[in-house]
């Protein structure tokens, strides 16, 4: 199996050494995904429901880019800095997975990249 490394201009650029995406497979592997609007590299600052729009959309586009979609995720992993704002993440992240949604873990992290409320990754399948 081949590794092929997924890269956007749709979505954060890496701010390391790492890869947005690797496929592998039939399967997609993101890095976290922090809200970043990528089209101007600004952290996205406000509520952690604004964070987390931006972030996940961000995530969708990165799925779109490697071939996949909300739809074809099966894992995810969210961090977030205050497990009080999980309802409030959950309702967002609904708005992304709707239906036959992906296994998930929801970890609160004593901080995140750039100190932002929100990271996500996922792992998916290709359409």
């Amino acid at each position: 199996m081949t590794k092929k490394i997924i890269a956007t201009n749709d979505a954060p650029q890496a701010i390391g050494p790492y890869s947005q995406a690797i496929e592998a497979g039939d399967f997609i592997f993101t890095s976290g995904v922090i809200p970043i609007d990528p089209a101007t590299n600004t952290l996205v600052e406000g509520d952690v429901k604004l964070q987390a729009t931006q972030a996940i959309g961000n995530l969708k586009a990165l799925l779109e880019a490697a071939g996949s979609d909300c739809d074809h995720v099966v894992k995810t992993v969210v961090f977030i800095k205050d497990m009080n704002d999980f309802g409030t993440v959950n309702e967002v992240y609904s708005s992304f997975f709707k239906t036959d949604c992906p296994a998930r873990s929801c970890v609160e992290v004593a901080r995140l990249p750039k100190d932002v409320a929100i990271e996500i990754e996922a792992i998916a399948i290709k359409r």
